[in-house]
Formats: structure tokens, sequence, C-alpha cells
């Protein structure tokens, strides 16, 4: 790991977070046709009829983007589970059943075809490591996206950090996992590359310093239920459909290059944020156990953006020159969700409203 001295809470702080490592994700509440239908499949036994008629009523009535339809992106979070986790009360052989497994074709198509009318990208002229590694780094840097973390360093009040780390919470609490998809898909330097990030995100073989289980000591330090998925149902649409994008991008063999190009904005996206995010916390008094989760991604993360970036995504690219456009594709998605979420968040908080479903307690 990049840091080395462990936080510890101080009297009268957070307590360790409890680890959920086997916890399964609560069931969440319908938000429609289609994510009703998926759940009486799965946990009353109603056969797969009522899901194909949904799913024909979901597409005739669409309206916007996929990217804010709660149904939908309710209805990916339970079938992308399925491969994480689990749900509570539902059998794992569902895992691989025909009719989930078509369903969730069927909506990942609907959801990439939305991406790529959304995403520009141009064609990569120069393929080399150190190009490839240089436009993912300028790509990120030009980023013009709202700053949530600017927002909370200077402004937040205990409520929207509570927020902030609700919304984080859905990705964050099983953090690296959908990138760790493709460890599988590729070889040579890029596997040795992204062995290398993802090591680091699962604590280096401690435990202790898993970043997920770090992320979860930040939500206890304020106050927050840390079990795994608890907060899934107070969270909108645009919430869920970053980490259902990554876990796309991670299942889907042939979009291994936007996965690896993802994984190089994520990181190059990181560091600073991070920091404005700790030093948020610390403006509002919280001690060292509850900053520590972003006060290592502050370090960690800025050695992961050029391991990331040139190494793996270069790399990649190197061994399978015709991925570049998709790299560069997955780092413009990053971009794109991050930014839709940050508006909604921030322009939720500057009206004095809640940017969750329902405010927390």
């Amino acid at each position: 790991m990049t840091t080395t001295s462990t936080p510890t809470a101080s009297a009268g702080g957070a307590a360790p977070a409890r680890p959920r490592g086997g916890s399964r994700m609560p069931v969440p509440a319908a938000r429609g046709p289609l994510s009703r239908a998926l759940l009486g499949l799965l946990l009353d036994g109603a056969g797969p009829e009522p899901l194909r008629a949904a799913l024909d009523e979901v597409v005739a009535a669409a309206d916007g983007s996929w990217f804010e339809h709660d149904d939908v992106q309710v209805t990916l979070t339970c079938l992308y589970e399925l491969h994480y986790r689990g749900l509570e009360g539902v059998d794992d052989a569902w895992e691989w059943d025909p009719d989930l497994v078509a369903l969730r074709t069927a909506l990942e198509r609907l959801v990439e075809a939305e991406l790529r009318a959304r995403v520009t990208v141009p064609p990569v002229e120069d393929r080399s490591r150190a190009a490839i590694g240089a436009l993912l780094l300028r790509t990120a840097a030009e980023d013009d996206g709202p700053s949530v973390s600017r927002w909370v360093a200077r402004h937040a009040q205990e409520r929207h950090v509570r927020e902030l780390l609700v919304h984080r919470s859905v990705y964050q609490l099983k953090e690296a996992d959908p990138h760790t998809w493709g460890i599988p898909r590729i070889g040579g330097a890029a596997k040795a590359a992204l062995v290398e990030i993802q090591a680091d995100e699962y604590g280096g073989g401690d435990p202790g310093r898993v970043h997920a289980e770090l992320f979860a000591r930040a939500m206890t330090g304020v106050g927050l239920d840390a079990t795994y998925g608890r907060y899934v149902d107070q969270v909108p649409a645009l919430t869920l459909a970053h980490p259902n994008l990554m876990s796309m991008l991670g299942l889907n063999r042939r979009l291994r290059g936007a996965l690896v190009g993802h994984l190089a904005a994520f990181e190059a996206t990181s560091s600073v944020p991070n920091r404005l995010y700790g030093n948020g916390l610390r403006r509002l008094g919280h001690d060292e156990a509850t900053t520590w989760y972003f006060d290592e991604h502050v370090e960690a993360d800025a050695v992961h953006e050029q391991i990331a970036a040139r190494d793996l995504a270069g790399g990649l690219v190197e061994q399978e020159p015709e991925l570049a456009e998709d790299v560069l594709l997955g780092a413009r998605a990053c971009l794109l969700l991050e930014g839709l979420l940050g508006a909604h968040v921030l322009a939720c908080w500057e009206a004095g409203t809640s940017s969750l479903r329902e405010p927390l307690p």
C-alpha cells in the first residue's frame, strides 16, 4: 500500500466498522413494472412471461435517459448483484438463468446505445503506450464537470457529507470488484498493471486496509449504517447508473477496452477530490478514523493514475490496437456519469433540498 500509518478511533470517536464481507444486499424495492416482475420471479416463483411483457411496456413508454430511469436501473442493480454477493433470500442458482441473462442483455443494449450516442470518441491516431497514457490523462484533466468535492470542502454541512457517503456507498462498499472482472480478460503487462492496482484496492493482503472496509469506517464515523447495500432504496437512478455501467463493462468481454479506460479515468480523477472530501470532513470536526479512506486515496490514486493510464490502458492498446477507441469510450463514459450525478447533487444542495429520494433521518 502507498500509505503506512493506521488510524484508530479516538476516545469518543467512531468504532471500527464491523466486517461485512459475507453479507448479501437487501432486496431493493420495485420502482416500476419491470423490477416488480423481476422480484416476482426471484422471490415468489412467478414465471418469466411477466418479465417479457414488462420489458415491452418499459421500452414502449421510453421517455428520457435510461441512466435516469428508476425502473431500469434498479432492475439492472438486482441482476448484476447476482454476480457479486447476491440478494437476500434469492437462490444463487438464478445467476445464469437464461431468462435473466436475456433480460440483462436487452437492457444493456439500451444503455450502451445511449452511451455511444452521448459520448463522442474521435479516431485515435497514435496508439503507442505513451500516447494512450497521455491521451487519457489529458482527457481527465480537461473534464469540466461540476465539482462536488470542492463544494464539500468549502460549504458542506453534516447532512451533506452523510448524503455524499450514501450516494457513494452503492459502489464503494464493493470498491474495485467490477474492474476485477478485467483481470482474466487481458494478459501480459496490462494484466500485471491491473493486478497491481487491484491488490492495493484490496488492502495488499491486510483485510483491515481493504478500501471498501475503510469506506465503511467513514460511514460509521458520520453515523450511517455501513451494511452492504443498505441505502440502495434511497438513492436515485443516476446513483445506480454508474456502478451498473461498471458491471456492464466488466461482465462483457467485448467491452474490456472500455473497462480499462473507465478505470484509468476513475483513478485520474480521484486523488484531488478525495483530498477535498477529507478536508471537508476535517472542517466539520471528524477524526482521522473517519477521514482515513479519503486520505488513503490521495496518495494511492496519484500513483494508480499513472499505472492505469500508461501501463494498463497503454499496455492493452499496445497488445490490441483495435481497442483504442473503446478505451477512450470507457474513460469518457466515466466522466459523463460522474458529471450527471454531480450536477444532480449540487443542484439539490444549492436549492436547499435533499439529493436522495428521501431525506435521511
